[in-house]
C-alpha cells in the first residue's frame, strides 16, 4: 500500500515514519526544499526520541521517501494525508489556508481514486471545505474523478510520539463512505493486531474529538493549578491532595500535576480554536475561558515569587533557568512558560543564564543574545542568586546539591514543577519555593 503525506512537520514526519515502519510505502512531500534535502540526509527538523532511527532505517530500506514534487508522489497512492500547519489567527481560529492550498493542489494533480485525509488539527467543518477545494480544482480541469475526504486526527504526545503512534490508545477516523472506511481500515490493520481500537465515526465528530480531548486535558491542568494556589493559602500540600484525588478511579492520576502552566503547539492553540468555534456558533465555552485565564496567570507565578523574595528589586542579579522547552523530551518552545518567566526577569533588570538538554539551539530563535547560554546545569548556576526550574527534564531531578550550593551566591531554589523534596532541601540549607506548598502562592500572582 502506498500513501502520500503532505507536510513534514511534527505530525507528518512521525506519521510517515511510523507507517513506513509497518511496511507501507510512504512519500513525504514538503515545499521547503532545504528541509527535504536535510531529511534525505537523515537530518530531522524536530527532536523526538526514537524518530531518527526509524527514519534512517526505512529510508535506507526503500519504504520512506522525501520530495518537494507532489505530482511525482501521487501516482499509485491510495491515501493522501494533509498534515500541514494550522497556525492560530488573531481571533484564535485555526488558519486553514495551507490545508486548503494542498487540497486544491491535489485536485489539480490527481488521476485516480484517492482517500484525502485531514491529519492536521482542524475545526469542525474543515472536511467540507477540503471537499469543495478538491472539487473546484477538478471542475476547472473538467475532470470527473471519484474520491473521498476523511478525518483522522492525531493524538501524539511530544516526547512520546513514536510510542503513541505504534501503540495507540485509539485511532479515530471520520468517514462518510464504506469505501473510505475499508481503505483506512486496511491501512491501520497492523496497529489493530494487538487490540488497539479503531473508532469510526462521522467526520464532524472526528474533527470535534481532537479539540475536545486537548481542551479536557488543558482543563485538568488549569484546575489543578487553581487548587494548588488555594492549597498554598490554606496550608495544604498539593502533592498529597493530588494523590488523594488521583486514587479515585473516576478521576485517575493523569494530568494532575501542578506547575507553571501548559504550553506547546497543541493545548494553547486548540483551546483558543475551540473557543472561537463556539463564538462562531453563538455559544460561549465558559469553562475554557477560565482554563485559559488560569493558565496565563500561572505562567507568571514563579516570577511573582521571585519578586516577593527580593522585595521587588532584582536588578543586576543573576538567575539560572533550568529547562526551556515547554515539556521534557522535546525541543519545542512554542508557548513555553519559560519564555514568560525569562522575559519577566529581563524586563525587571535581571541577568539570566539558561540551560536545556535539547532546546538550546531552538532557544536562540526566541531569546537571541538576551541571555547567557550555559554549557550545563551547573555552569548556568555559577554565581546565581537563585535557580528557577521551568521544565522537569530527568537530568535536573537529582542534582549534586552540595556542588550546586557551592557554586551559587545563595542557596535559593524556585521549583516550577514540584519535583524536589522541600523538606530535604531545607535541611540542606536551601530556601525552597514550590507550587501549592507555601502560603504565598496566590499572592505571588501578578495581577
Amino acid at each position: 500500500m502506498k500513501i502520500v503525506i503532505v507536510g513534514t512537520g511534527y505530525v507528518g514526519l512521525v506519521t510517515g515514519a511510523c507507517l513506513a515502519e509497518v511496511g507501507t510505502e510512504v512519500v513525504c512531500v514538503d515545499v521547503n526544499t532545504a528541509k527535504i534535502e536535510r531529511l534525505q540526509n537523515d537530518v530531522l527538523p524536530i527532536y523526538e526520541p526514537g524518530l531518527l532511527e526509524i527514519v534512517k532505517r526505512n529510508r535506507q530500506d526503500g519504504r520512506l521517501f522525501f520530495t518537494t514534487d507532489l505530482a511525482s508522489a501521487l501516482p499509485g497512492a491510495e491515501v493522501v494525508f494533509i498534515a500541514v500547519g494550522t497556525p492560530p489567527g488573531e481571533d484564535g481560529s485555526a488558519d486553514l489556508q495551507y490545508v486548503l492550498q494542498v487540497a486544491s493542489q491535489i485536485g489539480q494533480l490527481m488521476e485516480h481514486y484517492l482517500v484525502i485525509v485531514t491529519k492536521s488539527t482542524v475545526p469542525v467543518g474543515t472536511a467540507a471545505q477540503v471537499n469543495r477545494a478538491v472539487k473546484n480544482s477538478l471542475d476547472a480541469r473538467q475532470r470527473i474523478l471519484d474520491y473521498d475526504v476523511a478525518s483522522n486526527p492525531e493524538f501524539l504526545k511530544e516526547g512520546a510520539a513514536v510510542n503513541d503512534f505504534m501503540k495507540p490508545d485509539r485511532i479515530v477516523v471520520g468517514v462518510n463512505t464504506a469505501k473510505a472506511r475499508q481503505t483506512l481500515e486496511q491501512l491501520y490493520h497492523p496497529f489493530l493486531l494487538n487490540g488497539h481500537p479503531i473508532l469510526f465515526m462521522d467526520i464532524a465528530s472526528a474533527e470535534m474529538t481532537k479539540y475536545a480531548a486537548n481542551a479536557m486535558l488543558a482543563t485538568r491542568i488549569s484546575y489543578m493549578n487553581d487548587i494548588a494556589n488555594l492549597c498554598g493559602l490554606v496550608g495544604a500540600d498539593i502533592n498529597q491532595v493530588r494523590k488523594g484525588i488521583g486514587s479515585d478511579p473516576r478521576i485517575g492520576k493523569h494530568f494532575l500535576y501542578p506547575g507553571i502552566g501548559y504550553g506547546g503547539s497543541c493545548f494553547p492553540k486548540d483551546v483558543k480554536a475551540l473557543m472561537q468555534t463556539g463564538r462562531e456558533y453563538g455559544y460561549q465555552l465558559r469553562i475554557l475561558d477560565a482554563v485559559e485565564a488560569v493558565n496565563e496567570d500561572q505562567k507568571k507565578l514563579l516570577f511573582g515569587k521571585v519578586l516577593r523574595h527580593f522585595d521587588g528589586d532584582i536588578r543586576n542579579k543573576k538567575f539560572a533557568v533550568w529547562g526551556l522547552s515547554f515539556k521534557p523530551n522535546t525541543d519545542d518552545m512554542r508557548e513555553a512558560p519559560s519564555l514568560v518567566l525569562i522575559d519577566s526577569l529581563l524586563e525587571a533588570g535581571a541577568i539570566v543564564s539558561v540551560y536545556d538538554p535539547v532546546a538550546m539551539e531552538e532557544a536562540h530563535g526566541y531569546l537571541g543574545n538576551s541571555v547567557t547560554y550555559a554549557e550545563d546545569m551547573y555552569n548556568a548556576a555559577e554565581n546565581a542568586v537563585a535557580v528557577l526550574l521551568a521544565t522537569e527534564w530527568n537530568t535536573f531531578r537529582m542534582p549534586d546539591w552540595q556542588r550546586l550550593r557551592s557554586l551559587m551566591q545563595s542557596p535559593l531554589l524556585f521549583d516550577g514543577r514540584n519535583i524536589y523534596d522541600n523538606v530535604q532541601l531545607t535541611q540542606l540549607g536551601f530556601t525552597y519555593y514550590g507550587i501549592g506548598k507555601t502560603t504565598d502562592t496566590v499572592n505571588a500572582l501578578i495581577q
